[in-house]
C-alpha cells in the first residue's frame, strides 16, 4: 500500500512540490494578519504569492524557477523593500539546482546567491560589524544548502549507478542463461540422434532380415524379432534416462547412469547380434577416465559402428580399436564396406556430433574412406585432468 502510494506520488510532482512549499505558507501566515514588514496587505500578499507560487513548478522547471525567486527577492532588496519569510524560496531554488544539475549549474546559482547576500547585508544592516556577521550568516547559509545539495547529486548519481549495474548484471545473467540452454539443447541434441540413429538403424537391419528369414529360416526370424525387442527397449530406456533430465519437478528418483567404455562390449555385442561381424580389440592400460570421456568414446563408437549399419552394404565387418596411451586415448573402427561408394543422404550430423565430443575435451576425430575400400574413423581424446 505504502509501495503504490509512493509510485503514485512521483507521478505528481507539482503535488509534491506544493506539499514541500506548505511551510513557508505557514510561516507567513502572521504577516498576513499583522500588516507588518513595512508594506501593505497587498503588496506583502502579491510579493508572498509571487515568491511561492513558482515553488509549484520547483523541480519540473528547476531553473527557471530559479531565476525567478532570485529577479523578484533582488529588485525588492534594490527597492528598499523589508525581506519576508517568502524570500527563503530562493534557498529551495538553489538546493534544487545544485542538486538536479551539473556542477557548473550549481557553482552558477551560489553565485547568484551570494551576490543576494551581499545586496541583503548593504541594504538592511549598518555598522562594519553588523554588516559582517549578517554577510557571516548569509554565506553560511547559502555554503549548507549548497553542500546538501550537491551531495544529494552524488548520492542520486551513485544510485543510478547501482541501478544501471543491477539491471546490466541481470541482461548478462539472462545472456548466460540463454547460452547454457542453448549449449544444454545441443548436448540433448547430441544424445538423443545417437541414442535415436544407432538403435533404429540396429532395428530396421534386423526387421529386413526378419522379412526376409520368415518364410526360410523361421528360427533366424525369431531370432531377429527377439533383438528388435531387446534393442527397442534399450532405446526407451536411454529415451527415458534422457528426458528424465528434462523433468525439473520430478525427483522420483535416480536415473541410469551414462554409458562408458565398460558397457562398450555390451554396444559390440548388439552389433553383432543384428548381423554384423565386430572385431573389438583393447591396447595399454585404460586410465582412470572422467565419466565425460568415457562418455565421449562410447557415442564414437557407437556413432561409428551406426554408420557402417547404414552405409556399410552386404556382407560389411568392421573392427574396434582402443588404444590407451600416457596422455591420450586413441579410438580407431574400420569397416571394408563400400567407404566412398557409399550413399549419403546429406541429413546425418553423426560425423558433426562426434567431432564436437571430442573438441569438448580437446580431441579430434578423422572420419574418412580408406584407400582400397572401407571407412575409417580416428578419435583422439587427451586424458588429462578436466580441471
Amino acid at each position: 500500500m505504502v509501495g503504490r502510494m509512493w509510485e503514485w506520488l512521483r507521478g505528481k510532482t507539482p503535488l509534491v512540490d506544493a506539499f514541500l512549499a506548505a511551510p513557508l505558507v505557514l510561516f507567513s501566515l502572521p504577516g498576513f494578519l499583522s500588516g507588518a514588514y513595512g508594506m501593505s496587505m497587498v503588496l506583502y500578499i502579491v510579493l508572498t504569492a509571487a515568491l511561492l507560487l513558482p515553488l509549484v513548478l520547483r523541480r519540473t522547471y528547476p531553473r527557471a524557477v530559479f531565476a525567478v525567486v532570485a529577479l523578484i527577492s533582488g529588485v525588492q532588496c534594490a527597492l528598499g523593500g523589508m525581506p519576508v519569510p517568502a524570500n527563503f524560496a530562493v534557498f529551495m531554488g538553489l538546493y534544487t539546482v545544485t542538486a538536479g544539475f551539473t556542477l557548473r549549474w550549481g557553482v552558477a546559482a551560489a553565485l547568484v546567491a551570494e551576490v543576494g547576500a551581499v545586496m541583503a547585508t548593504f541594504r538592511y544592516t549598518g555598522g562594519t560589524g553588523d554588516r559582517r556577521y549578517s554577510f557571516t550568516m548569509l554565506t553560511v547559509i547559502i555554503a549548507g544548502v549548497w553542500l546538501l545539495g550537491l551531495h544529494m547529486r552524488t548520492r542520486r548519481a551513485y544510485l543510478r549507478s547501482l541501478e544501471e549495474r543491477a539491471e546490466r548484471l541481470e541482461r548478462e545473467r539472462d545472456a548466460e542463461v540463454k547460452v547454457a540452454m542453448a549449449a544444454e539443447r545441443a548436448g540433448i541434441a547430441r544424445e538423443l540422434h545417437d541414442v535415436v540413429a544407432h538403435n533404429v538403424s540396429v532395428i530396421v537391419v534386423q526387421a529386413d532380415g526378419a522379412s526376409y528369414a520368415i518364410e526360410h529360416d523361421v528360427a533366424r526370424a525369431r531370432q531377429a524379432l527377439e533383438a528388435i525387442s531387446t534393442t527397442g527397449r534399450y532405446a526407451l530406456g536411454e529415451m527415458r534416462r534422457l528426458l528424465g533430465v528434462l523433468r525439473e519437478d520430478d525427483d522420483a528418483g535416480a536415473y541410469a547412469p551414462q554409458p562408458g567404455v565398460a558397457e562398450l562390449d555390451d554396444l559390440v555385442g548388439q552389433v553383432r547380434a543384428s548381423g554384423l561381424p565386430v572385431t573389438f580389440e583393447v591396447a595399454g592400460t585404460p586410465p582412470d577416465l572422467s565419466q565425460g570421456r568415457q562418455l565421449t568414446v562410447f557415442r564414437i563408437v557407437q556413432e561409428a559402428l551406426t554408420n557402417t549399419l547404414k552405409h556399410g552394404g552386404p556382407r560389411v565387418s568392421a573392427m574396434v580399436r582402443l588404444d590407451y596411451g600416457r596422455d591420450s586415448v586413441e579410438v580407431r573402427v574400420d569397416d571394408d564396406g563400400r567407404g566412398a561408394a557409399a550413399s549419403d543422404d546429406g541429413r546425418g550430423h553423426g560425423l558433426m556430433g562426434m567431432r564436437e565430443r571430442a573438441a569438448v575435451y580437446g580431441g579430434t576425430v578423422r572420419a574418412a574412406p580408406r584407400p582400397g575400400g572401407g571407412f575409417e574413423v580416428l578419435a583422439r581424446i587427451p586424458t588429462g585432468d578436466d580441471e
